[in-house]
């Protein structure tokens, strides 16, 4: 992959992809103003490179919850892989670990846990959760994370209920028994977020006092996904998360939130040092990477860039579009004076 932006991967991808299925990953909700607002944001912040610094050697690796790792780039999580490449997400985690990043699953992941684990070997992972109010199943599975190696739960609280796109209700991903959420009761048929038998519903129901009882239960860290203010990522903090994500779904539920690069600083100032902060949304280059380091993220997550990658090589695709985006970081780090990323400081970024 050469210095292009990822417009012709994104082409490249929904030539191969179903029309439901891109449109499935490629939409925002209603009229997608914040799903094509998070990138802007990210364009919009100016760099204020250092000149005369040493740059002879560029270090892009991370400490990442005490773990060190090749670059402060994660792979966010998504669901019903298998929608995408064959392999679903057997191949976007073996793809993550050959590039080093730590990879997130979602609990609508369409293979199971353990086959997960077994491909990721010793390299790190996450598991994105949704809390269902079945507590017992909620902790059998939090054991059997924990059982798998997987060091973290990524609680997302920011999708109580789905959202709607116009776009996939246009173009629906039709359920097919081939597909299934694997790790949820059942094994339901992969149903997508906007299927229309799901809309206006209450599905995944969580409070703060659910978000204490999950940090005093799970066996592994609990970390929070889908935090926009500086107020509560401190609640979050309080109630037992050891990370905060800003994030606002990739614009995907509720349009018209304030964009993650905008949100970011307010999270990590009222954080503070408590706990490590990382960022979605919208990040597309090394450029948009190295702003979010400065504006006090520990890491990014990357989505739909992940999935293109998926969808047009498999594994190699998505080890392929992590390494790119690791090696413009480390272009845009010596061309703004930064040799590690410690040095990435907020006065690097000019609003």
């Amino acid at each position: 992959m050469d210095s292009m932006d990822f417009d012709a991967l994104e082409a490249a991808a929904k030539a191969r992809m179903s029309p439901g299925a891109y449109a499935f990953v490629a939409t925002g909700a209603d009229d997608e103003i914040t799903a094509a607002e998070n990138v802007a944001a990210w364009r919009a912040l100016r760099l204020r490179p250092r000149v005369l610094r040493d740059i002879t050697q560029i270090d892009t690796s991370a400490t990442i919850q005490g773990v060190r790792v090749a670059m402060p780039i994660m792979v966010a999580p998504s669901g019903r892989h298998k929608a995408i490449h064959p392999e679903g997400e057997r191949a976007t985690a073996r793809g993550a670990a050959e590039a080093g990043a730590i990879y997130t699953l979602s609990t609508t992941s369409s293979v199971p846990i353990e086959e997960i684990a077994a491909v990721r070997g010793s390299a790190p992972q996450w598991f994105q959760l949704y809390l269902v109010p079945d507590r017992a199943w909620q902790e059998a599975l939090l054991d059997r994370l924990a059982a798998a190696g997987f060091r973290a739960v990524v609680l997302t609280v920011d999708q109580p209920v789905y959202g709607w796109s116009p776009r996939a209700a246009r173009c629906p991903l039709e359920p097919s028994p081939d597909i299934r959420h694997v790790n949820m009761p059942g094994a339901p048929m992969g149903r997508t977020a906007y299927d229309p038998t799901l809309k206006g519903k209450v599905i995944y129901p969580a409070t703060f006092r659910d978000l204490e009882w999950l940090a005093r239960r799970s066996p592994i860290d609990v970390f929070v996904k889908g935090v926009l203010r500086g107020d509560e990522a401190r609640r979050c903090v309080d109630a037992g998360a050891k990370a905060v994500i800003v994030s606002n779904h990739g614009g995907r539920h509720l349009d018209t939130t304030v964009t993650t690069a905008v949100a970011l600083p307010e999270v990590v100032a009222a954080v503070g040092r408590r706990v490590e902060v990382y960022v979605d949304g919208g990040i597309r280059r090394g450029t948009d990477i190295l702003k979010a380091l400065a504006l006090g993220a520990r890491a990014v997550l990357v989505g739909r860039p992940v999935l293109w990658g998926l969808a047009t090589g498999g594994a190699d695709g998505v080890r392929d579009v992590l390494q790119h985006l690791r090696d413009e970081l480390a272009r845009a780090m010596a061309l703004s004076g930064v040799s590690r990323l410690e040095e990435a400081t907020p006065d690097l970024v000019a609003g």
